[in-house]
């Protein structure tokens, strides 16, 4: 019967916690008609989410784009392929390590110092008084947030696929005797079909699209960590360690669901 109730118990609080944070979610859709009155605060949280981690997303992207690059040409070299880096690189970044690369970096940063920030403000009893003051807390510190992460992952995968691509073609012209010039022209060329629906690079919007979603997930699940911590410090290392660990979680299943859903059951 330990067992039993150790399990049962942990099934409860991992349904709660999930109950709690889609309650969050539907919460700031419903205070996004109070936007405007937020914009200062949201242009804030846009720096922080954008500005701040821009020179890290970039370190990041380059490498990856080099990595990915150099691993992919040295199995293409074997079959005398090598010039094929310049299709593969580019789609890879956009469709999907752009932005998976992108919602990490944003998780392990943003959404861990936002579970921070409200965590300590929770403990504190900051949340207790804005609610005795009439204030709601969703609308006064979560839409911000919500908002800036939702507008600013799109916007950052999109350097990160570019610089991603850049470093590929820097590695196929230094080590794989890729032309850099070819390269580029490949690249544009593999990126230029549209869409059945949206006359837009599938895999482009494909990838901002799926940037958008993890924006959300990213700062919904920061912010509900935050808000629900107790216990002083350590229950705000706590929900620092949950809403990273969470982020992570869902980036990665709804990056596959949003992959078979464009992909594979035909929408576009």
């Amino acid at each position: 019967m330990g067992t039993l109730e150790l399990t049962g118990r942990y099934i409860r609080t991992n349904v709660q916690v999930a109950g709690y944070t889609v309650g969050i979610l539907l919460r700031t859709l419903v205070q996004v008609v109070f936007l405007p009155r937020k914009w200062r605060q949201t242009l804030d949280q846009m720096y922080v989410v954008g500005v701040q981690t821009l020179p890290v997303v970039l370190i990041v992207a380059i490498f990856t784009g080099m990595i990915v690059a150099l691993q992919t040409g040295i199995e293409l070299m074997r079959i005398g392929s090598s010039q094929s880096i310049a299709s593969i690189v580019p789609i890879s970044m956009c469709r999907e390590m752009g932005p998976f690369i992108t919602a990490i970096i944003l998780a392990a940063t943003v959404g861990s110092a936002m579970a921070a920030e409200l965590g300590t403000m929770s403990v504190s009893e900051e949340i207790l008084a804005l609610e005795v003051m009439s204030v709601d807390p969703v609308r006064y510190l979560v839409l911000p947030r919500v908002v800036a992460l939702a507008v600013m992952c799109p916007i950052l995968t999109a350097f990160v696929d570019l610089v991603g691509t850049i470093g590929g073609g820097i590695v196929g012209q230094i080590h794989l005797g890729v032309d850099f010039q070819f390269y580029i022209s490949q690249a544009v060329d593999s990126l230029r079909a549209p869409g059945h629906t949206i006359p837009l690079p599938k895999d482009f919007y494909v990838g901002l699209f799926k940037a958008f979603i993890f924006g959300i997930t990213i700062a919904v699940i920061g912010c509900s960590s935050g808000l629900r911590a107790k216990g002083g410090a350590l229950g705000v290392g706590q929900g620092v360690q949950r809403a990273v660990r969470n982020s992570v979680i869902m980036i990665i299943i709804l990056g596959y669901v949003a992959t078979w859903f464009f992909y594979f059951l035909g929408g576009s």
